[in-house]
């Protein structure tokens, strides 16, 4: 493979970021603060402000928004664009995120009629090296809508559940037409994943069940090989094909804005897993760095570097 050939694949949504200086309504802000940000695009660059080569995959609109967005993937946080193109007519997404509470803010997405990142189609992946990148990461929210759905799907079968092809389960509602849709869509996706990583309630639509345990199972018994499940404040389960099941301590924090915690630690994770690091060790830096950017308002600009990772993990708490 080339030296510049990526190590991780994200393939997903992208948007500019709107955030509020204040906690409260959005009748009540009156100043907001640029980023960039979606689920796929803040684990890409989680991940290359780790030091590791990122490449996203997604759509922008031909507009000034989507020029920006281009524009500080590549200049600002290193992120491989190759495969970010432009659609001519529908608008590059905003999201605002309302901290009505800080710790689970509310997102108003403008998305209308759709977003660009969901008309990728197979031409605009005809050239990304799926089968030979170290990570291939999805979120679910691909399958939500054509020609998403059918483009990831055809990546899947080339990347024939190569160690490590990751599912984000990333239940957005407002993505979706109902919950019954998510789950018919979703389930049958699980066996073309080696990881899994969700929290409760995205478990709950993926396998039907929040109760972390029973997920674990239903999870692994689609062949996955490993499990993450995500407890909020209690920390991350880890189980696996080979019997092992850890529960990862959180690292305590008072939360600034609780957008990105997730994707940071999606980031980390995929940082440590390339390293060789196994699972457990990949869930504890993951949990440091979505502690680190907890305590951060933005989630793209302000994903850590390695060395706050490093001192999170040397210490036990954000400091």
């Amino acid at each position: 493979m080339p030296d510049n050939a990526p190590e991780l694949i994200t393939v997903g949504r992208v948007s500019v970021d709107l955030y509020p200086t204040v906690e409260g309504p959005m009748r009540d802000v009156r100043t907001l603060q640029k980023s960039v940000g979606g689920t796929a695009t803040n684990v890409a660059v989680a991940a290359a402000r780790l030091g590791r080569r990122a490449a996203l995959v997604t759509k922008v609109g031909d507009d000034a928004f989507g020029d920006d967005i281009i524009h500080a993937l590549s200049d600002r946080f290193g992120v491989d664009t190759r495969w970010v193109s432009t659609h001519p007519t529908l608008k590059t997404p905003l999201a605002f995120a309302e901290l009505n509470p800080r710790a689970d803010p509310n997102i108003i997405f403008y998305r209308e009629p759709s977003g660009p990142d969901m008309e990728i189609t197979e031409a605009d992946v005809s050239s990304l090296p799926v089968e030979h990148a170290g990570i291939l990461w999805i979120p679910a929210t691909r399958f939500s809508h054509e020609p998403s759905r059918s483009t990831v799907i055809s990546l899947l079968k080339r990347r024939n559940r190569a160690r490590h092809t990751i599912l984000d389960l990333d239940w957005r509602y407002q993505f979706w037409p109902d919950e019954v849709t998510a789950t018919a869509a979703i389930q049958p996706m699980l066996v073309h994943f080696s990881v899994i990583i969700g929290n409760r309630e995205e478990c709950r639509i993926a396998v039907g069940t929040a109760e972390p345990e029973a997920a674990a199972d239903a999870i692994l018994a689609q062949g996955a090989e490993c499990a993450v499940i995500k407890l909020g404040g209690d920390g991350v389960m880890v189980a696996t094909a080979t019997g092992q099941r850890e529960l990862v301590e959180p690292y305590p924090v008072e939360a600034v804005c609780g957008l990105g915690a997730g994707d940071a630690f999606g980031g980390a994770f995929c940082d440590s897993l390339l390293s060789g690091l196994d699972f457990v060790e990949a869930a504890r830096r993951g949990n440091a760095a979505g502690a680190i950017v907890a305590a951060r308002l933005l989630c793209a600009d302000d994903m850590p570097y390695r060395h706050e990772v490093d001192q999170v993990r040397a210490h036990g708490a954000v400091t």
